[in-house]
C-alpha cells in the first residue's frame, strides 16, 4: 500500500491555536550508540512525525573522531545545518567538503546515493539535519550535492536579529522543495519579533543555540535548547528575547500541516 510522505503526522499535541510553544522535553532525545545523542523535534517518536513532506528536524551531537560511516539515502532532498564544530561529508557523486559553525550542505539523493558524515576533530560536532521527500518532479534528476558558506547567505534584519534565507524564493541553496528555511540568529539582550508563516504557509521553529524569553499576548516563556514554536499565518506577534548569549532558531514554513490536524479533531 502506498503511503503518501507528504501528508502531515502530529499526534498527542493540542493544535488548535494559532501560536503555540512546547519545551524540548515534549519531544525525544535518544543516545542510540555511545558516540550519538539525537533531539528529534521532527520524526521518529516524536509526536511531530512529520510535517508537509519534511520527515524529520533533528539534532544530532556527534563526539570527537566518530561519525556515519557510508550510508544509502533514496528520494530525499538533506540539509544539514552546522551550529558547532565542523562535520566533514563525502558521497559517490564525487562531492566533498568540511562544513563549519553556520554553513548549510544540500544533497539531493535521487534515486540513489551513498555518503559518509564524519567528525574528524577533537571536540564535539553538533548539527540540525532535515530531510525532506524529494519532489517527484525533480526525481529524475542525477543526485547531486552543494555547500553554502555563510558568506553566500545575505543577511538581512528583523529587529536586532539578523535573518539568513536557506530555502525559498531568496534563499542561498538550489532547492527542490515546496517550504521556506530561516536561519535568525539574536545577540545577546537584542530583541526580534518572529516573522510570521504567510497564507498557504504553517510555520515549525526550532531554538538551536542559547537561551531566552518568547513574550506573545497569551504567554510569557523561558526559551532554552531544542524548544518548539508552531504557528499558523492567524498568530499574534511574538517577540524573542535573547539571554546573555546570542541565541539562534530556525524557522521552516510549510505547507498547511495545522489546518490538516484541525480538519481531523
Amino acid at each position: 500500500m502506498f503511503t503518501d510522505l507528504t501528508k502531515s503526522i502530529i499526534t498527542g499535541l493540542d493544535v488548535q491555536e494559532n501560536l503555540q510553544f512546547y519545551k524540548a522535553d515534549t519531544f525525544p532525545t535518544i543516545n542510540p550508540v555511545h558516540w550519538l545523542v539525537s533531539h528529534f523535534a521532527v520524526g521518529g517518536y516524536s509526536p511531530l512525525q512529520r510535517l508537509s513532506g519534511m520527515l524529520t528536524a533533528h539534532m544530532t551531537q556527534i563526539k570527537p573522531r566518530n561519525g556515519f560511516r557510508w550510508h544509502p539515502h533514496r528520494g530525499l532532498e538533506i540539509y544539514t545545518y552546522v551550529i558547532d564544530g565542523e562535520l566533514y561529508h563525502e558521497d559517490t557523486t564525487g562531492g566533498k567538503g568540511v562544513i563549519t559553525a553556520g554553513e548549510v550542505q544540500r544533497m539531493f539523493s535521487g534515486h540513489f546515493i551513498q555518503h559518509q558524515e564524519l567528525n574528524l576533530t577533537d571536540d564535539y560536532a553538533r548539527v540540525i539535519q532535515i530531510w525532506f521527500v524529494a519532489d517527484t518532479q525533480y526525481m529524475g534528476l542525477e543526485p547531486h550535492y552543494e555547500q553554502v558558506p555563510m558568506a553566500n547567505m545575505p543577511p538581512r534584519m528583523v529587529g536586532d536579529g539578523v535573518v539568513r534565507d536557506i530555502i525559498g524564493p531568496n534563499g542561498a541553496t538550489d532547492a527542490h522543495v515546496d517550504a521556506r528555511l530561516t536561519s535568525t540568529v539574536i545577540p545577546a539582550g537584542g530583541q526580534a519579533e518572529i516573522e510570521l508563516p504567510q497564507p498557504g504557509e504553517d510555520l515549525f521553529l526550532y531554538f538551536v543555540k542559547g537561551n531566552g524569553r518568547i513574550q506573545a499576548p497569551r504567554f510569557s516563556e523561558a526559551i532554552d535548547l531544542y524548544d518548539v514554536v508552531l504557528a499558523s499565518p492567524r498568530a499574534e506577534t511574538a517577540v524573542v528575547t535573547a539571554g546573555e548569549q546570542p541565541l539562534n532558531y530556525l524557522a521552516f514554513y510549510l505547507q498547511p500541516f495545522l489546518s490538516e490536524q484541525r480538519a481531523i479533531t
